[in-house]
């Protein structure tokens, strides 16, 4: 495989994979099927206007399933398809590559936090 032209088929996954919020995304899902309000609960700094439009995308492209429960109240589950759980080597190398040269600062927290 040779860099040294663009493939059009990893021009399309970067533009999908490196869209704002993508990544977190993914990497909850990683950790299984989640409602609505756990992804708020995990990124809470993502919009919800901002995390439909990217559950959206996924599903259109086969990387999510939307489940829909018929109970009271309604209850709606997202997971990873098969095709996009084959992207946790994808989110386990870029977490290694994090640890390993990505500085983040430490917040205390307030007593009783």
């Amino acid at each position: 495989m040779g860099y040294d032209r663009m493939c059009p088929r990893y021009e399309r996954a970067a533009l999908l994979l490196g869209k704002k919020w993508s990544g977190l995304i993914l990497r909850v899902l990683m950790g299984g099927a989640r409602r609505f309000h756990e992804f708020r609960e995990q990124v809470p700094e993502l919009s919800e206007r901002l995390l439909s439009e990217r559950l959206r995308e996924f599903e259109e492209e086969g990387l999510v399933r939307r489940e829909v429960q018929a109970c009271r109240p309604v209850l709606i589950l997202y997971e990873l398809t098969e095709k996009g759980r084959e992207l946790e080597a994808v989110v386990q190398s870029i977490q290694a590559w994090a640890n390993k040269w990505i500085e983040v600062e430490t917040v205390e927290q307030p007593a009783g936090r």
